[in-house]
């Protein structure tokens, strides 16, 4: 399975890092090494000195598709999810700063919080007014709303199907909203879309 992420979909975070605002979706991807397995907390790397978080919500991909139209996009999931992007943005700016790849930043081992739970998208009522939020250590750092994405999750799956082939388990990180920031040692993190809680985990 691939894991496709979307950079800068929300222009208050494209503000907030001081990044130009795309003509397009920016698509980086994942490895499936990536993923934070169960129930284990996420431990900071020691290549880094300022890993951010990046609630966002998720998309899991049902059927196989390529050059998908907007208009059929919705055929190709079923379930709406929550999940971290955790970012190694020092890493990642000296990277950029370069000219380079920034894979390392995104990609490492543990960078991906996906939600143990799922839910149905019949059971929302809109997909673009889903109201999100991350809690750190019980208080709200990040709020979000699917209606302020620049680009909404059927317009993600066809642009994204232009260039890779979606398969079954595939999964959309589809962006972050503002108020990134970094995370501690001891600190609990806590993804609810509306007021369901879709994951909880511990940093270490």
């Amino acid at each position: 399975m691939k894991i496709i992420c979307i950079g800068r979909n929300y222009s208050a975070h494209i503000s907030e890092l001081k990044n130009e605002k795309p003509t397009d979706p920016v698509i980086f991807l994942k490895p499936d090494t990536s993923i934070l397995l169960k129930k284990q907390p996420f431990f900071i790397p020691d290549f880094s000195n300022d890993v951010h978080y990046e609630v966002e919500v998720l998309v899991k991909i049902n059927r196989v598709g390529k050059y998908i139209e907007e208009q059929y996009a919705h055929k190709y999931y079923n379930e709406i999810g929550l999940g971290i992007d955790f970012t190694a943005r020092d890493l990642q700016q000296n990277l950029k700063d370069k000219g380079l790849p920034w894979e390392k930043a995104k990609g490492f081992d543990g960078a991906s919080v996906i939600g143990e739970k799922w839910i149905d998208k019949k059971s929302i009522s809109d997909l673009n007014n889903i109201n999100f939020s991350l809690i750190k250590n019980n208080q709200p750092v990040q709020t979000g709303n699917t209606g302020d994405m620049l680009w909404k999750i059927d317009e993600i799956i066809s642009y994204v199907s232009k260039y890779f082939t979606l398969k079954i388990g595939d999964i959309i990180f589809t962006g972050t909203p503002e108020g990134v920031g970094k995370v501690e040692v001891n600190d609990v993190l806590t993804g609810l879309i509306e007021e369901k809680q879709l994951f909880s985990i511990q940093v270490k």
